[in-house]
């Protein structure tokens, strides 16, 4: 009880901020008029103020009504023109000591007497709330169409509700009035819990038994949809901005949900009120409240299972979380934070001990509690589908979700951590291979002391001074050396690593095309090529080992090679292949120019016949 006091003591302050005259009218009204709506505020303001000071427990509405109409012929009476009708609506559902008689009758006289103090032209009329939806039971619509019609002065969301459901049943009726059978107001509003944000609940009941041209469900989609979309339309005619929740029944569906004791349809037959009524609606509340309106011994049965079965939903949902759900909000992440690290995602029983190898033991960045958690989450996993855990409790839940969490947490850290690590692999790895790369060419350039200290300007001087080089590339150089200082000092950002990492592959690529160009031209003076016949090959002197292709166009060439000895001439031919040669070339030191001793061209006839022709490239 003190509880709705407080609600509607609430209700009452949010109304009084609404009462207020929109000053755009205000601005428009001439002086005259003006003057009279001020003091009709005054006096229905004061009037509103002592009557919910008063009764506030039972006022839930005050409503100015419109003026009378005089009757035909006649014209209204002055007195009658200044006359300010005046319904205040009375929530009587809760149990009283006197009768509803007793009760209105009291109320009305005290509510006359104050309106006769305020101002003598407020005339006001007493309705009680069960009036209003008795008239609804017989049929009548009269005070439901007045109260819609009224302007509110005090509301608690009553006249709200009345006036949006009354609009928004005439626009349903003018287009589908053969189609309805009842047209019920529901919900909280007809359960005496209304509120000024209370949502307005509404059902409608559709004739689907006679449908020819389309199907039962059809015909529910298609006006639903129709008749959702006026609800909306209806919310901006009258300005109510209380959401109007609307359900659309077939008939059949209705009369089944009957027949099988569906909790919200007997809670609609039992509290609704009928806006509209074609005749069915009210008889259903009649039996419903005689007890005629019995569910059948099956839908008794179904209603008396469902509870295990429920029960058994929420044990297997409760199961499939500590199953799966945890598995995998924990596992897809500790793999990605192995891949992230540069390691392919192991399978699941393989990912807690990776990550206490790699993480625990290598780089030292989580503790053994972390992979404790993995392993208890895998572990209960395991025993649900061998059949040893068959049920999860909800404490078991609770415990796997706070150390879930931690453990996220914990990870989110480590992918900070690990990518700090490979900034600073990534940094270093771009840093030595552009330094070895340099190194190697201004070897080849003939430079014999190359500090690190000096790179730069050793690279300039031999390689960009000498134009075998662009600029830009040294430029490119110094930008390294410099964000790898900056790195080391801790001053280079993640985006000024990333640039760093995009030039560096522009220059490597360079640097390592330009190697293979130089290193092809002085390879060329180690070879030489042979000509016996019709066919042409090739003999390759690196070092002391000589690879020899005998025949350049056949489609798969044979490679060859054989050892130099020290008096220049071959021995004997063995088996090789391109990986050997490669790996020769790799490590051999091409010398600036090629000597050729005479026992070569001896071994060299032995080899390809003595018609042998030799050209020698320097």
């Amino acid at each position: 009880m003190a509880k709705k006091k407080t609600t509607k003591k609430k209700a009452a302050k949010k109304a009084e901020k609404k009462d207020a005259i929109p000053k755009e009218l205000d601005d428009k009204l001439p002086p005259e008029v003006k003057k009279r709506l001020m003091a009709v505020k005054q006096n229905l303001d004061k009037f509103k103020k002592s009557i919910v000071g008063k009764f506030e427990k039972y006022i839930t509405g005050i409503a100015l009504l419109p003026p009378p109409k005089p009757k035909p012929g006649e014209e209204l009476k002055k007195e009658d023109k200044d006359k300010l009708n005046i319904i205040v609506l009375v929530d009587d559902t809760e149990p009283h000591k006197m009768s509803k008689a007793e009760l209105k009758d009291k109320l009305s006289a005290i509510i006359e007497n104050t309106a006769k103090e305020t101002d003598k032209n407020i005339i006001p009329e007493t309705v009680l709330l069960s009036e209003v939806w008795q008239n609804c039971y017989d049929g009548k619509n009269d005070l439901v169409q007045l109260l819609a019609m009224a302007a509110p002065i005090h509301d608690t969301g009553m006249l709200a509700a009345i006036k949006i459901s009354e609009v928004h049943k005439n626009m349903v009726m003018k287009k589908f009035e053969k189609y309805i059978v009842a047209y019920v107001l529901a919900g909280s509003l007809v359960q005496g819990r209304a509120t000024p944000e209370s949502d307005i609940d509404v059902f409608l009941i559709i004739d689907d038994t006679d449908v020819k041209k389309m199907t039962r469900a059809e015909l529910k989609d298609k006006l639903r949809a129709i008749i959702v979309g006026m609800g909306m339309e209806a919310g901006e005619l009258t300005g109510i901005k209380n959401k109007i929740n609307i359900q659309v029944y077939i008939l059949t569906d209705f009369w089944d949900s009957m027949r099988e004791a569906n909790p919200v349809i007997f809670t609609f037959l039992r509290d609704g009120v009928p806006f509209y009524d074609r005749g069915i609606f009210m008889p259903w509340k009649q039996l419903l409240k005689m007890g005629k309106i019995k569910p059948s011994p099956e839908a008794i049965d179904m209603y008396m299972s469902s509870g295990e079965q429920m029960l058994g939903r929420v044990k297997e949902k409760l199961k499939n979380i500590g199953t799966e759900d945890f598995f995998w909000s924990t596992f897809t992440p500790s793999q990605a934070a192995l891949m992230l690290y540069g390691i392919p995602p192991p399978a699941p029983k393989e990912t807690a001990e990776l990550m206490r190898d790699v993480f625990v033991k290598k780089e030292k960045l989580l503790d053994e509690k972390d992979i404790k958690v993995l392993e208890k989450v895998l572990q209960v996993r395991k025993d649900a589908e061998h059949g040893v855990k068959k049920i999860i409790s909800g404490k078991e839940i609770d415990d796997l979700v706070t150390s879930c969490d931690k453990y996220l947490k914990r990870l989110k850290k480590l992918f900070t951590q690990i990518e700090k690590i490979k900034q600073e692999e990534a940094v270093l790895h771009t840093y030595e291979t552009i330094v070895t790369i340099v190194r190697d060419i201004l070897t080849m350039e003939g430079e014999k002391k190359i500090s690190e200290a000096d790179i730069v300007k050793l690279f300039e001087t031999a390689c960009v001074d000498t134009a075998k080089i662009p600029a830009k590339y040294c430029r490119m150089l110094r930008e390294v050396i410099k964000a790898k200082k900056s790195f080391d000092s801790g001053k280079l950002t993640k985006n000024e690593i990333e640039d760093l990492k995009k030039n560096a592959r522009d220059l490597i690529k360079y640097l390592v095309e330009y190697m293979q160009r130089k290193r092809g031209r002085e390879l060329q003076k180690a070879k030489i090529k042979i000509k016996h016949g019709e066919k042409y090959g090739e003999v390759t002197l690196l070092g002391n080992t000589a690879f020899l292709i005998k025949n350049l166009d056949a489609e798969e060439r044979v490679m060859e090679k054989a050892k130099i000895n020290s008096d220049g001439s071959l021995g004997p031919l063995q088996k090789s292949n391109i990986e050997e040669f490669e790996k020769a070339l790799a490590e051999a030191k091409i010398p600036q120019r090629a000597f050729i001793k005479e026992p070569v061209f001896d071994s060299l006839r032995k080899i390809f016949g003595k018609d042998v022709e030799v050209l020698v490239q320097n």
